[in-house]
């Protein structure tokens, strides 16, 4: 199984790209996965909240593939543990899903029309943070739970 993290918004900062690189190289020997940034184009900048969701709506639905098992995330998600992701996780190998998309929404949230197409909808917190923030968080959990998967010793439960 692929796992894509989407996130909308802007490139990481430097600090964060040198996490992401770190955790993804740690995940690489257990599974492939990739950062896809879903930027608005400059000129559509608006400050219509609305306006601004529905881009971000086309962006999102655009890219979505039907191989594609939709996970987003949002603070007001079922909260899951460490092991509880890993078990999610398992599941979805067990079922032959092809491509796990993990995206995190812009600074509004998602319209109902992206979270119609989510399979299921996690939370990280019910705390809200960064988006880059949550970008390296979603990368720890995701070599968390394979660590998990795979008897590692880096989950002490």
């Amino acid at each position: 199984m692929h796992i894509e993290i989407w996130s909308v918004g802007k490139e990481n900062e430097a600090f964060i790209a040198d996490g992401l690189a770190h955790y993804f190289k740690k995940i690489k020997p257990y599974n492939s996965i990739e950062l896809v940034i879903l930027q608005t184009p400059k000129k559509a900048a608006t400050t219509d909240i609305e306006k601004t969701k529905l881009q971000e709506e086309e962006l999102i639905l655009k890219r979505l593939q039907p191989q594609h098992h939709l996970v987003l995330l949002d603070e007001r998600g079922k909260m899951l543990s460490s092991p509880q992701w890993a078990q999610q996780f398992q599941q979805m190998m067990n079922q032959g899903v092809k491509t796990m998309v993990l995206l995190i929404g812009g600074a509004y949230g998602v319209t109902d029309k992206v979270k119609q197409e989510a399979k299921q909808v996690w939370s990280l917190s019910s705390l809200v943070f960064p988006h880059q923030m949550v970008r390296l968080m979603l990368a720890e959990q995701v070599y968390r739970a394979f660590s998990i998967l795979n008897n590692s010793p880096y989950h002490h439960s």
